[in-house]
């Protein structure tokens, strides 16, 4: 077994990691310019509840899309693995699988989103005005649920197939096009907030389309046949609804804690939740460029899994893990040196300024603590070891919730330093998880 040190002087798991972590890190990257563009465009508007509204609606659409980023995880979990084994079948069988469950899943969050959402606002309790604007965002922003669900299926299949230029295509193609139109409906056509809905429910089914076509063509190169009849049997499914069962409740508990940041932002005032969401955007930033390398992580540890090969599963999280660290260090420093820049980029309203910049140590600090849960959850996916993913979350979920229970006297910033706790906990939970299943030497045995 290799060393630390020769792992990571292992010059072809570098060019491996970097061929699939590049395209991902400058895809992810465009997920939080369209979060950027929104601020941008809606905070030089001139009423601060314009900006609240598509915080606010974007808030709860994000929560439920991210909710359902399980179909994307799942999917290069399985993908991965199936590719390292050459199962050219197995791959046709979770592609179809992963847009069923995305069609179903939509059909199903469509029906209960409104409700939720009247429920979500009442507990927000938001002057009337900012109420009237997030539910129409909202609604509709709701049009483009089957196609985000089904690209988030489709990203994660190429990824695990190891075809990071077509979930890029994806990826670039939505979000670019969101930009292009956003600007184009809020500034050129002033359609306000409505504009800013329209413009990503277009550029979503857009990406959707492509990503078919994409994972069509990648099938060419991976022969093999649906397995039609197994499709029918339990067995089949078995396993991807039991590792999407703890992803979904791992992810449930990951976005209850950024709505219950929003709902309490929201008590503590409009301009409160706008700078909040400002410096989130942020963590946004950090989270997508770090998940390119937790990315790199899931494919390739996946296929080192299904290879049954472990030198390449340990150099492959040496080599992520180490400039994942790096990568960490230099966004620290950013918001260190240039938060205050940051946060007036986005909005030219006084007081939304103002609510943000007592703030933007936290942001600093969030960089360094939260990159080793973004690495491990990528080891976690790629080795479909939901479960595990899903009790760690659930512990950090409780011990941040008791911090700020414990904090709430110190208002917006007791906020923050429950947030830094459960950042903080996500990151030595998983590792205790890693640690306890590398005694076991369960890392390639099966888990299902």
């Amino acid at each position: 077994m290799p060393s630390l040190l020769d792992a990571w002087r292992h010059a072809p798991t570098h060019r491996r990691v970097w061929a699939l972590a590049a395209p991902m890190i400058l895809s992810n990257l465009s997920v939080p310019l369209v979060a950027l563009v929104d601020a941008t465009v809606i905070g030089h508007l001139p009423h601060t509840q314009q900006l609240g509204a598509v915080v606010v609606g974007g808030s709860l659409y994000a929560m439920l899309v991210g909710v359902f980023g399980i179909l994307r995880m799942s999917a290069t979990g399985f993908a991965a693995q199936a590719a390292g084994r050459g199962d050219g079948s197995a791959l046709r069988r979770v592609l179809l699988q992963s847009l069923a469950l995305a069609g179903l899943i939509a059909l199903l969050v469509g029906l209960l989103a409104i409700p939720l959402s009247d429920l979500a606002l009442r507990l927000m309790r938001p002057s009337a005005q900012l109420d009237a604007l997030t539910r129409d965002f909202f609604h509709a922003r709701l049009l483009g649920l089957p196609a985000t669900l089904a690209s988030a299926a489709l990203v994660g299949w190429l990824l695990g197939t190891q075809n990071a230029r077509g979930a890029l295509a994806v990826m670039l193609t939505t979000n670019l096009l969101n930009v292009a139109l956003n600007l184009w409906f809020v500034l050129g056509l002033d359609w306000g907030v409505l504009g800013s809905a329209r413009a990503s429910v277009i550029a979503e089914w857009c990406g959707a389309l492509l990503g078919l076509v994409l994972a069509w063509r990648t099938l060419r190169r991976h022969p093999g046949v649906l397995p039609v009849r197994t499709l029918s049997q339990w067995r089949s499914w078995r396993a991807l609804l039991a590792v999407n069962r703890d992803i979904l409740i791992r992810s449930l508990a990951l976005h209850l804690v950024f709505f219950l940041i929003t709902v309490q932002g929201t008590r503590l005032g409009d301009a409160t939740v706008a700078g909040n969401a400002l410096l989130l955007n942020g963590l946004l930033v950090v989270a997508f460029a770090l998940d390119g390398l937790a990315h790199a992580v899931e494919a390739l540890c996946g296929h080192a899994i299904g290879a049954g090969d472990r030198v390449t599963l340990r150099r492959s999280l040496v080599v992520a893990g180490g400039w994942s660290l790096l990568g960490s260090l230099a966004f620290a420093l950013l918001f260190l040196l240039g938060g205050r820049l940051f946060v007036e980029l986005q909005s030219d309203i006084v007081e939304v300024r103002a609510a943000a910049y007592p703030y933007l140590p936290y942001l600093a600090l969030l960089p360094l603590i939260a990159v080793w849960s973004y690495l491990l959850d990528g080891l976690f996916i790629g080795a479909t070891r939901a479960r595990e993913m899903r009790n760690a979350m659930l512990v950090s979920l409780a011990l941040g919730l008791l911090a700020g229970w414990l904090l709430q006297d110190l208002g917006n910033h007791g906020l923050w330093l429950a947030f830094l706790c459960f950042m903080s906990m996500r990151g030595i939970c998983l590792a205790i998880q890693a640690q306890l299943l590398r005694q076991r030497n369960a890392w390639l045995a099966p888990n299902h």
